[in-house]
């Protein structure tokens, strides 16, 4: 099982690491700094260097039940098993994401419908949600999700078993897609504490831990996807 690094520090950048197997998705190593695909967010990108090699890391992925698969460049040589590596993570379109998943909890704030799919990219994320009639004032909605950024509230989190989650249901926003349940505990991500707190919901991503670190950002195109379905998109403004 690989440790999960970047659970414990979404800010950290750099990080040692073993080896473990060249699995069929790519290498395995004992603590992983990248966050693989999954729930939205994009697998990280980064590199691996030893002592007389290299690696590029061009995606990462969830492996064999609880490992994770970096995703060689094609024709990179690959680390030895048994072999002590630096892990270096893209940082900017890592940060990037950050901002964007944090700002996709705060826009199913203002806009509260179910959730039914959601993509996060370093350019436009967007969510999709049970929305029959479009929006009367997109601009108001806008400058509310910009508001409750301005705001600098905390992003947090708290673990619950999975027999509290199933005793309340209402915590799952998303319809398309169930946190993971199996390990005995979710993980839930918080935003403000006490009286301003504004959204608590199961994720495994990574956020900022501010939502002040987000930005500005501006709404892009909101599309019709189905007679029940409207999409938002989103673009961080920088």
């Amino acid at each position: 099982m690989t440790e999960a690094l970047f659970r414990q520090d979404a800010y950290m950048q750099q990080a040692t690491g073993r080896v473990v197997s060249h699995a069929e998705r790519g290498v395995v190593l004992d603590r992983s700094l990248y966050y693989p695909n999954g729930g939205g967010q994009p697998g990280d990108r980064g590199a691996l260097t030893w002592d007389g090699g290299s690696m590029s890391v061009i995606n990462t992925l969830k492996g064999d039940g609880a490992d994770i698969a970096l995703v060689p460049e094609e024709g990179d040589a690959l680390p030895p098993v048994g072999t002590q590596v630096m892990q270096s993570l893209d940082w900017g379109t890592r940060l990037r994401h950050m901002r964007m998943h944090t700002a996709l909890h705060l826009l199913s704030v203002i806009i509260p419908l179910p959730v039914t799919g959601g993509q996060i990219g370093a350019q436009k994320s967007r969510l999709d949600f049970a929305m029959e009639e479009p929006p009367e004032d997109k601009q108001a909605l806008e400058d509310a999700l910009n508001a409750l950024i301005a705001r600098d509230l905390e992003v947090s989190e708290r673990w619950i078993t999975d027999k509290e989650l199933d005793a309340n249901p209402g915590l799952v926003k998303t319809m398309s897609v169930q946190p993971p349940k199996g390990a005995g505990k979710v993980r839930l991500v918080r935003i403000g504490t006490g009286d301003e707190q504004v959204d608590l919901q199961p994720c495994g991503g990574t956020h900022v831990r501010r939502t002040s670190e987000i930005g500005p950002v501006r709404f892009g195109k909101v599309e019709k996807k189905s007679r029940l379905n409207r999409r938002f998109n989103i673009h961080l403004v920088d």
